[in-house]
């Protein structure tokens, strides 16, 4: 008797967790590609050593998404790629220290492609500095909190989400690809909350994913000409970590032009303070 009893609360107990699942279903979509991944793949045995970048003005700029670990990827369209990278092209195309600006389309690099791929690059597109473009979005369609790591070329982004949240994350991290070294990132986010029902949930997921990927866009592009600005002011301080050249004909122009020069006519005016006060304590005290 006992059994049987104990049958019937296991069989109960079963009903009610398939219940359970039924009224609170969970799952999520990721579409995700990495910078990490594709310059750091997990088997590779060589770790890259940054050098000091020789930006040899005007600079010839690419601008690339990173390909998924799988060679599609997912999550965005070829083209919607395309209308993004060209808002992404148009912030370095005013700027009077760069010369050109190539579309690089995601075929020409490899998953996992790393600095070697990124070295092809370079020679088949003449490009010397490249930025690549990485997105992770994330659509929550379950009940309750949920919570993901993404880890960024800085560390990781934390996602919490709750019942169809849709969570979107833009990457673009700039390279100079002779010598390895990032020069800097822009980020951006977004986060869209709605609620549909079970019925219209696949179309209203879709249109979240590109108001979501806009969105994210538009502030990575903004955090863009902020960290554009940043650098310059990074070579003007800090003249030991650049080294600017200038390409045969270019006469220079372009505020971070003028500053480097700022910075190399400032370490000459410290050089001959530093002869004028020696031949000064040379004078003051004769041998």
């Amino acid at each position: 008797m006992k059994t049987k009893n104990l049958r019937f609360l296991c069989l109960g107990l079963a009903g009610l967790l398939v219940a359970g699942c039924v009224i609170n279903p969970q799952s999520r979509n990721t579409h995700a590609t990495s910078v990490m991944q594709f310059l750091f793949p997990r088997d590779s045995q060589h770790i890259e050593t940054p050098g000091i970048p020789v930006l040899s003005l005007p600079l010839r700029v690419g601008v690339a998404f990173v390909p998924g670990a799988n060679a599609f990827g997912g999550g965005i369209s070829e083209a919607a790629k395309a209308e993004l990278l060209k808002r992404v092209a148009a912030e370095f195309r005013g700027l009077p220290y760069v010369k050109s600006i190539e579309i690089i389309p995601t075929t020409y690099l490899r998953p996992n492609g790393g600095f070697e791929n990124l070295d092809q690059i370079k020679v088949m597109f003449g490009v010397d500095v490249i930025a690549l473009v990485a997105y992770d979005q994330i659509q929550f369609t379950s009940q309750g909190v949920l919570s993901l790591a993404y880890w960024t070329i800085v560390g990781a982004w934390v996602v919490q989400g709750e019942r169809n949240d849709t969570q979107t994350l833009m990457e673009a991290v700039v390279f100079d690809v002779a010598s390895r070294k990032m020069l800097f990132r822009a980020p951006g986010t977004s986060r869209i909350k709605a609620s549909s029902t079970p019925v219209n949930l696949p179309e209203e997921l879709q249109a979240d994913s590109r108001k979501g990927f806009d969105a994210a866009t538009t502030e990575m592009i903004a955090n863009l000409k902020t960290e554009l600005e940043n650098f310059k002011v990074r070579v003007k301080e800090s003249p030991d970590e650049f080294r600017i050249e200038h390409k045969p004909g270019y006469t220079g122009g372009g505020d971070l032009d003028a500053w480097s020069g700022l910075g190399l006519a400032g370490l000459a005016l410290v050089a001959i303070r530093r002869r004028t006060s020696c031949r000064t304590s040379k004078d003051a005290f004769p041998g």
